[in-house]
């Protein structure tokens, strides 16, 4: 069986959200369950981002490779595409994981994300790893709290148990 790139690793993903600090250099600890979910990757080079300026993205290089031909090849909404290519690479860099389990997320964006030395909340999720302030975090709680019960009665109709 073909290993598909947006699930980059071998193992399962971490489940649940965790929490981590942004510390004053702008490093990001990842708690162990994604450093050995991490660990298992081909590459060790992720692209750490943001595609709507609220919330970071850890992309690993693999799956963010596959982002940059779709925003290449979009015939739908090219210009789109190319605008969120551009806030990606505006805000974006690539960084590896130190020897500690630390990720360096790029100076513009975690003063964007308001995580400078700051509690972070991480969630596997769509091929990467979500990076919310507690901020985001507590609004997204709020959005999906608010819609849970909707949610739910058209999810089990899809199956969802």
């Amino acid at each position: 069986m073909e290993e598909s790139l947006s699930q980059p690793g071998s193992a399962r993903p971490p489940l649940g959200i965790y929490s981590s600090r942004c510390d004053d250099k702008g490093r990001v600890r990842l708690p162990k369950e994604f450093e050995e979910f991490v660990k298992t990757f081909p590459e060790q080079q992720f692209f750490v981002t943001t595609l709507d300026g609220l919330i970071g993205r850890i992309y690993p290089i693999q799956v963010w490779m596959e982002n940059e031909k779709i925003f290449a090849e979009d015939t739908e909404d090219p210009e789109g595409a190319e605008d969120e290519a551009f806030l990606a690479h505006y805000w974006g860099s690539v960084s590896g994981i130190d020897g500690q389990g630390r990720i360096l997320v790029p100076p513009g964006l975690r003063r964007k994300l308001e995580i400078e030395d700051q509690k972070v909340n991480l969630r596997f999720y769509n091929g990467a790893i979500d990076l919310y302030s507690e901020a985001a975090s507590e609004k997204r709680l709020q959005r999906a709290t608010a819609a849970a019960l909707a949610n739910l009665r058209a999810l089990r109709k899809r199956g969802v148990k």
